[in-house]
């Protein structure tokens, strides 16, 4: 998430340029002109940062005529066109001193067309953004799609473009970026970059900022970035300093090769700032809540956020599905195999939490639960199918909560996780455990041993055959039908293969404690099929469930349980004396203006996923998470 750029004495290593994309690649909407040989030129200033209001200007070498200038719209990572032109204004094109004539294209709008005079060779586009997210007075993230115009239709890997920018004095400065001298007047310039690499290279800044050096033994070098509104909070347990460079030693030994050429985590602990995860080749932006990496009960919540970004570096990054692996940033992703982008990587993201000592094997079982029965009464999977959550990823994001089980969201992400982890059990059951997935990254991520940040695309058949490669099966039937075909159960064999079986209790593991504590939610979601909010608000129904069945809907309140004005405490002890009662239990529901009763015919009690040990059998998860590096060369550097 954050990526330092304070490490000068590291610039001579740093080459940061990204090769062509290694795959014949759909072409532009149009013949792409001839870049230019002089390079774009982005001066950023967020000296006023805490104010919202950034500003940047861009030189761009240009021929008379008309010039059409855009600003990127599918953003890598985000798998839709999620580019912030809304928050692009205050814009001026000019060339020596005097204003241009420009119009904003009818059709795509993050185009503008500029008329450049005869004998002008470059313009001036002064723009400002405004920034909500990801800003406090203390720290903020560029990411450059806020401020950046490039030439519309040239493969971004071809454009090349000279950034600096200007922070509030005092400030920290951290990015994969290369500084090309010390820092002047606040501002810091770096090495000429593709618009491709600026893209993909945000930048923490903040008051509060402290950079670790990770795992200095290892090569490419590693770094942890941190900035937060406080200056305790840069002052990371070595602890978390220790699991990070066990992680960095972990995706070496699991991964079989490295896609950069140093590696920068971006942190930003800040309960106003945090909530973001994206990945990038040479960096990750990671922004946790202030006490995220503090406090036990909020780190089994976060513990796989910087596992499962670094692991994008190469599975994500590196091999791209080819649909998503495209030149520029105006022309549509196409999401069908996100279950391999984003799934895979949740999968090893958690995996890679629980051997470096962000997650106990206990609590990796707990989610694993958890994730397990959250898709299995998912009622939207007897319409959908997993393939299609991935296809319609861009429309999938956000949106209301309310019956958002039968709409299904971005079930890629959980649904891959089992889908690998059932990959992963089966090859250690055919081979007798002489070969598992780590096999197959070896393959599959490793392919050309260690590079520089390239772009090198697969698809479904090169899939298949680099499983094959790892052991011979029919997996392109196996995972057509886990992920193309309607299955309305969700696919729980690696669990009961790796020696568990999902079953329920009356009291939640320890993923899902911390989670109905953080979130303040109640869950009766495996019990009644509700998730309510601590006023009794109903956030969601599931459908076919008994609440369902009483037609109960989001967004109703329930006001009273079995005669007492509703509490959390209330409700949980209504289950408890459903179990030795034989009436239902009544609630009095308020709908919009109205109220009215509902009885709901429940004798179960509380009902909370785990995974409970079959004995007589292997236990292939507690084998998967077993560490692959000795666990005592990760001790913390000297400081």
């Amino acid at each position: 998430m954050h990526v330092t750029a304070r490490i000068a004495i590291f610039a001579a290593a740093l080459t940061l340029t990204l090769p062509a994309i290694a795959a014949p690649q759909k072409k532009a909407k149009q013949p792409a002109p001839a870049a230019s040989s002089t390079p774009l030129v982005i001066a950023v200033d967020m000296s006023e940062a805490p104010r919202k209001l950034w500003h940047a200007d861009i030189t761009v070498p240009v021929q008379a005529g008309t010039v059409t200038l855009t600003t990127p719209k599918w953003i890598p990572g985000n798998h839709r066109p999620s580019g912030p032109i809304d928050n692009l204004t205050g814009i001026v094109f000019t060339a020596n001193g005097q204003p241009l004539v420009w119009r904003r294209d009818d059709v795509d709008l993050y185009a503008f067309h500029i008329t450049v005079p005869a004998g002008v060779t470059s313009i001036n586009a002064h723009v400002d953004a405004i920034v909500t997210s990801r800003v406090t007075d203390k720290m903020a993230v560029l990411e450059w799609e806020k401020l950046l115009l490039y030439p519309a239709d040239t493969p971004v890997h071809d454009i090349q473009i000279t950034p600096s920018i200007k922070v509030p004095a005092g400030w920290g400065v951290g990015t994969a970026l290369t500084p090309t001298g010390p820092a002047s007047d606040s501002t810091t310039q770096f090495a000429t970059v593709s618009v491709e690499m600026l893209e993909d290279s945000p930048i923490l800044t903040g008051l509060y900022f402290k950079e670790y050096p990770l795992a200095t033994d290892v090569t490419p070098k590693h770094f942890l970035d941190v900035a937060a509104d406080q200056p305790e909070d840069v002052e990371l347990d070595p602890k978390v300093i220790a699991n990070m460079g066990r992680l960095v030693r972990e995706t070496g030994a699991a991964y079989a090769s490295r896609h950069y050429n140093s590696y920068h985590f971006l942190l930003t602990l800040s309960d106003i700032a945090g909530g973001q995860g994206l990945e990038h080749h040479q960096s990750s932006d990671n922004g946790l809540n202030e006490s995220a990496l503090s406090e036990e009960s909020k780190f089994v919540l976060s513990g796989d956020l910087m596992t499962h970004e670094f692991t994008h570096s190469w599975c994500g990054k590196y091999r791209r599905p080819v649909g998503l692996a495209t030149i520029d940033y105006s022309q549509p992703m196409k999401g069908e195999l996100l279950w391999v982008y984003e799934g895979l990587t949740q999968y090893l993201g958690e995996v890679m939490a629980a051997r470096t000592g962000f997650f106990t094997p206990e609590q990796f079982r707990s989610q694993l639960a958890f994730t397990a029965a959250y898709l299995d009464q998912k009622p939207g999977r007897i319409w959908r199918s997993t393939e299609d959550t991935a296809i319609s990823s861009s429309i999938l994001r956000g949106g209301d909560p309310a019956w958002s089980n039968w709409r299904r969201g971005q079930d890629y992400y959980p649904e891959g996780e089992i889908l690998w982890l059932d990959v992963d059990t089966l090859i250690r059951e055919k081979t007798d455990n002489k070969k598992s997935l780590t096999d197959f990254l070896a393959i599959f991520l490793g392919k050309g041993g260690n590079t520089g940040p390239i772009v090198v695309p697969y698809d479904f058949n090169e899939l298949v055959a680099d499983l094959n490669q790892t052991m011979p099966y029919d997996w392109a039937t196996f995972l057509h039908d886990r992920v193309t075909k309607i299955t309305p159960r969700a696919d729980i064999d690696g669990i009961v293969r790796g020696g568990y079986k999902l079953t329920y209790s009356d009291k939640p593991g320890p993923y899902e404690k911390a989670a109905i504590a953080e979130f303040k939610s109640i869950d009766a979601w495996f019990s009644l099929g509700l998730r309510l909010k601590p006023d009794g608000t109903l956030n969601d129904v599931r459908v076919f469930s008994l609440a369902d069945k009483a037609k109960l809907f989001p967004g109703e309140k329930i006001i009273a349980v079995n005669g007492r004005i509703f509490s959390p405490e209330i409700l949980k002890n209504a289950f408890r004396d459903s179990k030795k009662s034989t009436t239902p239990m009544h609630f009095i529901v308020q709908s919009d203006n109205n109220v009215h009763d509902v009885d709901i015919d429940y004798h179960d009690g509380e009902k909370y996923p785990v995974l409970e040990r079959v004995d007589g059998t292997p236990d292939r998860i507690a084998d998967i998470l077993k560490p692959m590096t000795p666990v005592e060369a990760a001790a913390p550097p000297a400081k």
